[in-house]
């Protein structure tokens, strides 16, 4: 009842400040002589600005960082990168967003710093207090970090986009019908690599780049398609280091390579809206944050707290694009980022700041990512326990070669082949302290699944054989009470031989062979 009166009851009608503008003057100033405008002093959320009692309850954030005077230069989109067009409207439920594309094709996102997360609540709730809160909450993200994540990205050698601040004036002609919805923002402009003509130099080689989607469509497609996982493993850690814990699918592009006969995806990183993120710091926000709770909104802060929570919205992709990936491999990405992101690179990230932010937070962002940086081999660790418990090892939608050999109790080893050539695609060894489950999927073609050796415990192994005339045989030896093969496929089309020990699953249902490929 506590809660329900605090939070105002009904939702407010004028949530969000008019303007931006520091001095409303300038307002004016735009609309009559909008060329004797090239910057202006704002404020990106007056809006979040809040009593003593709020903050106890609900958390001061970033309520001084959304209310500092900031300058921003005024976005011209005659002159702009040579002048640029609109190309369409997108966003999320809660970033307004446009794709502009300069006279090469070359495209760029404006995104709003300022979000609205209403349309995540059911229509029920968005004229209720439940809106105000929402909105509110808004204010645990650092509008300004995701400047400062290119240098230390570029020091890493992880591709990345340049944001930088701009203001776009009220009722810009320049954008057309949308010209109300657009003006009088702040907004972020950076580079959208969304395709061949967005490729640059820091992406070398590569011919092309794709989505999450598509990427994923491709690689379980054919058998010449591969994700970097080491790549895309360094741009994970990349991200646990800045705290920027909402990396699932859809945050993520990828160049594409073509390297001795195969394509190569590695990823290139995208929407730093969270990092630095702070949340924990009111009553409530801390309640609500729990591991009971909402886990995923843990707060920055000189320690890795919770690396699980970093990785929860990430699931999906992690367990398809580092299934490879060894603890050894892990621990020297950790070192190889703990050389490569120093001291004054860290420094020189943070002064990407605006003056007035990093008086607030600066010195505070630096000694942060330093510890970060300094503990970054114990977080590797974590997330690679975290990844190695349960493993997803998938197949093609072309004939492949599936052979898993229970070398003795600890260890375990699963190698992929093609059966066309019998290159091997996948292979390693997996240890029951790390992993308690492995699962096997065909996908579709007439797929192999060979499970050999003698183990007295060894690790449950989950074959869903898939699409396609499969084969499964299973000589394997476990101990009474060892994690033993279970068999996930159809009745009709499969074969099967194996012994009493392996758990036959199979059934006439034909989703039993379902796949989320791409996870939107």
């Amino acid at each position: 009842m506590l809660l329900l009166t605090l939070s105002a009851g009904c939702a407010r009608k004028n949530f969000f400040a008019s303007t931006p503008l520091v001095d409303a003057a300038v307002r004016t100033q735009l609309q009559q002589s909008p060329e004797a405008v090239d910057s202006v002093t704002v404020k990106a959320g007056k809006h979040y600005s809040r009593g003593f009692l709020h903050r106890i309850l609900w958390g001061t954030h970033y309520r001084p960082v959304w209310n500092a005077p900031v300058t921003a230069p005024v976005l011209d989109l005659n002159t702009a990168h040579g002048g640029l067009t609109v190309k369409e409207i997108g966003g999320g439920f809660q970033t307004t967003s446009m794709t502009l594309a300069d006279s090469s094709a070359f495209t760029y996102a404006l995104r709003s710093l300022d979000k609205d997360p209403i349309r995540v609540l059911p229509k029920v709730w968005r004229k209720t207090f439940a809106a105000n809160v929402l909105r509110d909450q808004i204010s645990a993200i650092n509008p300004y970090a995701a400047l400062t994540a290119p240098p230390m990205a570029a020091a890493a050698g992880i591709m990345h986009s340049t944001p930088r601040l701009v203001y776009v004036r009220p009722n810009d002609s320049a954008f057309g019908e949308h010209k109300e919805r657009f003006g009088d923002k702040v907004y972020l402009l950076e580079e959208k690599f969304d395709g061949d003509k967005t490729i640059t130099a820091q992406m070398g080689k590569a011919v092309d780049i794709d989505g999450s989607g598509t990427v994923l469509n491709n690689r379980y497609g054919d058998n010449d398609v591969f994700i970097d996982q080491v790549a895309f493993a360094k741009a994970r850690l990349f991200d646990i280091l800045i705290h920027d814990w909402d990396r699932h699918e859809g945050q993520w592009e990828w160049a594409q390579y073509n390297e001795n006969g195969i394509r190569i995806y590695r990823p290139i990183p995208k929407d730093r809206d969270n990092m630095y993120y702070r949340f924990q710091d009111g009553i409530i926000p801390w309640i609500f944050s729990r591991n009971w709770a909402i886990r995923k909104f843990e707060s920055f802060d000189d320690e890795f707290n919770d690396v699980y929570a970093l990785t929860m919205n990430s699931r999906f992709i992690d367990e398809r694009g580092l299934s490879a990936l060894t603890r050894q491999q892990f621990d020297s990405l950790a070192h190889v980022l703990q050389k490569q992101i120093t001291d004054q690179v860290i420094a020189e990230a943070v002064q990407q700041f605006p003056s007035s932010v990093y008086e607030l937070v600066g010195p505070a962002t630096q000694r942060k990512l330093i510890s970060r940086r300094d503990a970054l081999p114990k977080a590797a660790e974590e997330f690679y326990k975290i990844l190695a418990k349960e493993v997803l090892v998938v197949g093609t939608d072309v004939e492949d070669t599936f052979e898993v050999k229970r070398l003795n109790d600890e260890e375990t080893e699963v190698t992929v082949r093609r059966k066309s050539d019998d290159i091997i695609t996948y292979h390693r060894v997996f240890f029951r302290s790390e992993t308690e489950l492995i699962t096997l999927h065909g996908l579709a073609g007439d797929d192999d699944f060979k499970v050999t050796g003698k183990a007295g415990k060894g690790i449950k192994v989950k074959i869903v054989g898939g699409r396609g005339e499969d084969e499964i045989t299973d000589t394997s030896k476990v101990g009474g009470w060892g994690k033993k093969t279970w068999v996930y496929d159809t009745e009709r089309g499969t074969e099967l031989k194996a012994g009493p020990e392996t758990k036959d699953k199979r059934t006439s249902d034909v989703r039993v062979h379902a796949f989320d490929r791409e996870g939107f």
